[in-house]
């Protein structure tokens, strides 16, 4: 790992050990690695209930009957629910548009929507039970694309709409659209001397992460409810349970359970509400696990696209236009679709300046499984078109690729299709320049020194299918550019409560956030900020919970940014207090505490020449300083519905991927050697962590290229709801991920920070697919790549 550093302001506290910018270890590591951490799934209480649902067995039907008396019956059942059971006349949610519902009600809009829940006193006979529900269904057409979604009479998902998309949309199954026009790309494309289109497609890619959906809703004797459950954003789910229930949101107090990965996949509700309805129903604890199978329908997935895109450039290489359009299918229900559009479209002509687009972005509703939020969040489906066109321009031009890419990179400066400048480092052209600089993997690895043969490091593996013949190496380059926060207007702000106090002699921090730690290690991060910031070697975190101010969703690379800066700011808040007290009881002792720069570092109260005044500990007492602050980042605004200009964006991020492959041309099998990355990241709060993330990225974006795709049958039914099937990459299908790190300061954000997390999975897909293009020779326009589509089988 190369790792670059510039100058950042002075921070408070910097000596104190166990502060930003060490690698100190995640305090769960241990545990999870040695299988003692304690999962949501693992959440356990006395004389408690198991909850079960069931789901529709068609995507799109008209409910004619249903009947719960036999499934009543069954000993040990305790209750179940249907949707004329729910307590309430609030029946929908959503986290922008309420139109899910709780249970299905005249219709199902998709396959796996629940139609009705059972509570049990066994997990098995919650399920026996549940397969006793009588259903009558009466199937209806489906729409699976656009060309059936926008069909004269095409049925319409939500025929009702009233939601504030539905009057800028030219038909009511799209969801969102958003059109982006800067310049004129007519007048453009007639000054170039080389024009390329392509079409593309992107895949229904699964979050895929281990631990399944699970929580435990225990009812409380004030008539509330306490929720126990892995989720990514704890206030966003309770705006939308309270209401439900039809209790205020002081009622449903929500903790966060140990969560086994998320990526995007638990922003939206699973089985929180359905838990707490079976727990005040039956008046005991009800917990809920879903199984592989039941998760694949239980959640998001990334939206499936097709891109239509179109490029010119001169003959010197400078990229005269761009236009695209870009499909998303959302699915049954709008989930977190339109701001996908957004970013889709805001994003969609990549790190690269060009002043003339016409750009254009929907999300349809359609009978396929509900799409949302996944690592990438647009931009993924965007990156893998445009790069695509990079390459497909620097070969008509007779151009190095990455040479072209760098020509037409975009610096701090540049002015983004919405009309936005870019007003932190772009080290886009230095990236490509680092990443296309690092070492090449050395050719044919598989022949060892005697002259056999380790088919481990061949394509197919040790399926043994191939001892060398046939295989061709291709290497590929790709970069890409993410949006970092919460966008477009959105109130994107966090809550911390920070802790100081004397306990057994030394000072103690405890930090309290509503963050939810999902395996990024904001928990680490968030020590390491109040060791740095007030001195301190002992911290705690507490929970994450409501009984205190949202922390925004854990999504978007913005946790360290915006939950971290919050942090920072309440540390600051105590920290002056500290030094109030100082001077107020302390101050007449030393005339430092009045004319010095005074710091907390190693637990005392130093000037910032070192000398030191009190120990923290002398100066807090037995007084205990507690304080909790609110903290923002920039405002953002909404991009103008017609135009697409707008400030929609507070901080982007930059990666750039090489992939060397290995491609069995006769069998269509791909290895992929090597998938470098160079990476920008302002400043590394836990470098080891920095890396952990980008090599998780960029591993979720190897699997999109060649392997992952949840398959959707012509009647919208998913065909591969399991890991058997639904594959993903494992530790011999994942090469060595060598990186780079640079760090340029955003000086807008707290320590000069770049949010890291999601850069990775754009670039990390189109890399992998210009390597086996390279290889092979073909065109490939689809991801994930088969093995068919190298045959030509």
């Amino acid at each position: 790992m190369g790792v670059t550093r510039t100058p950042t302001p002075t921070t408070q506290g910097s000596e104190t050990r166990g502060g930003i910018g060490e690698s100190t270890l995640r305090p769960d590591g241990v545990l999870k690695t040695t299988g003692e951490f304690a999962y949501a799934s693992d959440l356990w209480h006395e004389d408690m209930l198991w909850g079960h649902t069931l789901r529709s067995p068609h995507a799109h039907a008209e409910i004619v009957s249903l009947d719960v008396s036999r499934a009543l019956a069954q000993p040990g059942v305790y209750a179940v629910l249907t949707y004329d059971d729910l307590p309430t006349d609030v029946r929908h949610y959503g986290l922008e548009i309420q139109d899910t519902p709780v249970l299905a009600h005249g219709r199902v809009r998709h396959h796996g929507e629940p139609v009705a829940l059972v509570a049990a006193d066994h997990p098995e006979t919650a399920r026996r039970a549940a397969a006793k529900i009588e259903v009558e269904y009466r199937e209806l057409p489906v729409v699976v694309d656009e060309a059936t979604a926008t069909a004269p009479g095409a049925p319409l998902l939500h025929e009702d709409r009233t939601d504030h998309h539905s009057g800028h949309v030219p038909h009511p199954n799209i969801v969102h659209r958003q059109p982006i026009v800067r310049g004129d790309a007519d007048a453009a494309a007639r000054r170039a001397d080389v024009i390329v289109t392509g079409d593309y497609e992107v895949g229904m890619q699964d979050q895929a992460f281990l631990g399944p959906e699970s929580g435990l809703a225990v009812p409380a004797e004030d008539g509330g409810v306490d929720l126990y459950v892995a989720t990514q954003w704890l206030h966003a789910d309770l705006r939308q349970i309270a209401p439900v229930l039809g209790l205020p949101e002081e009622k449903v107090r929500m903790t966060l359970s140990g969560v086994g990965g998320a990526f995007g996949g638990r922003e939206d509700l699973s089985m929180q509400i359905h838990a707490c309805l079976l727990a005040l129903r039956t008046g005991k604890p009800v917990k809920m696990v879903y199984n592989r199978f039941e998760s694949f329908f239980g959640h998001v997935h990334r939206h499936p696209a097709r891109l239509h895109y179109e490029h010119g450039a001169t003959r010197d290489g400078k990229i005269t236009h761009m236009r695209c359009r870009i499909v998303l299918d959302g699915g049954a229900y709008a989930s977190s679709s339109p701001a996908v559009v957004g970013n889709a479209s805001s994003l969609s002509a990549g790190p690269y300046v060009i002043d003339d687009v016409d750009i254009e972005a929907l999300a349809l509703y359609t009978n396929n499984p509900p799409c949302g939020a996944m690592r990438g969040f647009g931009a993924v489906q965007a990156c893998f078109a445009y790069e695509a066109q990079m390459d497909k321009l620097a070969a008509a031009l007779g151009m190095d690729p990455v040479e072209f890419r760098r020509l037409n990179a975009m610096s701090q400066g540049a002015v983004m299709p919405t009309g936005q400048v870019v007003d932190s480092p772009a080290p886009v052209a230095e990236l490509l320049r680092r990443v296309k600089a690092m070492p090449m993997p050395p050719e044919r690895e598989w022949e060892s020194a005697g002259g056999g043969v380790d088919v481990r490091a061949l394509p197919g593996g040790l399926s043994n299918t191939t001892h060398g013949e046939g295989v061709v190496r291709g290497v590929g380059y790709a970069v890409g550019i993410k949006n970092v926060g919460f966008s477009e207007g959105f109130d994107d702000y966090s809550t911390a409560r920070v802790r100081l106090e004397v306990i057994a002699g030394e000072p103690v921090a405890t930090v309290h956030t509503a963050m939810a730690e999902v395996g990024q290690g904001g928990v680490t991060v968030h020590a390491q900020i109040a060791r740095t910031e007030l001195g301190v070697t002992q911290v705690t975190i507490d929970p994450a919970d409501t009984r205190i101010g949202s922390a925004g969703s854990t999504s978007a690379s913005r946790q360290t940014y915006v939950t971290g800066g919050a942090v920072r700011h309440t540390c600051e808040a105590v920290r002056e207090r500290v030094l109030e007290l100082g001077r107020a009881r302390l101050g007449t002792h030393h005339p430092a505490w009045e004319t010095a720069e005074l710091l907390l570092e190693g637990g005392k109260v130093v000037t910032d020449g070192g000398e030191v005044l009190a120990g923290i500990a002398e100066v807090l007492g037995d007084e205990a300083i507690d304080i909790e602050r609110e903290w923002r980042h920039r405002p953002t605004e909404p991009f103008d519905p017609r135009t697409g200009q707008g400030r929609g964006h507070v901080q982007y991020s930059f990666a750039a991927h090489r992939a060397v492959v290995d491609v069995d041309t006769e069998l269509g099998l791909v290895k992929v050697v090597e998938l470098a990355c160079a990476q920008d990241v302002g400043k590394a709060l836990n470098p080891l962590s920095v890396i952990g993330q980008i090599q998780g990225g960029t591993t979720q974006g190897l699997g999109l290229a060649v392997m992952e795709e949840i398959l959707v049958s012509d009647r919208a039914t998913v065909r591969n709801p399991s890991f058997t099937d639904y594959l993903i990459p494992t530790i011999l299908d994942t090469p060595p991920i060598p990186v780079d790190v640079l760090e340029l300061a955003d000086d807008h954000a707290p320590y000069g920070l770049r949010g890291v997390g999601e850069a990775p999975t754009l670039s990390s897909t189109p890399a992998v697919v210009a390597a086996i293009r390279a290889a092979t020779g073909l065109a490939l326009r689809r991801v994930p790549v088969r093995p068919e589509h190298l045959t030509g089988t």
